[in-house]
């Protein structure tokens, strides 16, 4: 039985999983898209939807909760100024997941993770 087991292994150790989790919810709130397979999507959508949520209330607990779990100063300062502000309103899926079809080498189902409010011409206007 597999009663209160929640989530899914990937394949991969506990420690191998969670600083993959860590690594991807980092890329996804820095980038605001990314792409990866859908089961791994599917693990990252609970994970960053916590840490909105987290940047939504802004106080100093849970801005010092979202550094140990992301552990870059940059993207928990964006996550509290930036990205609070845009889903302050809005009560919860803050992340979309578009299916892509299959990788061409293993045939595993692809997927591309973003955030809801993601504008396709927002990531290179640096100039």
């Amino acid at each position: 039985m597999r009663h209160r087991k929640a989530g899914k292994r990937l394949g991969r150790t506990t420690s191998h999983r969670k600083a993959m989790v860590r690594n991807m919810v980092t890329s996804l709130l820095d980038h605001e898209r990314i792409v990866t397979t859908l089961a791994k999507a599917k693990e990252v959508r609970r994970v960053a939807d916590k840490m909105i949520t987290l940047g939504k209330r802004g106080d100093l607990h849970a801005r010092r909760q979202a550094l140990s779990f992301i552990r870059d100063k940059n993207v928990v300062a964006k996550l509290f100024s930036g990205l609070k502000d845009e889903y302050m309103d809005r009560p919860g899926g803050y992340t979309r997941i578009i299916q892509t079809g299959n990788r061409l080498g293993d045939a595993a189902p692809m997927a591309i993770l973003e955030l809801v409010n993601y504008q396709e011409g927002d990531e290179g206007n640096e100039n």
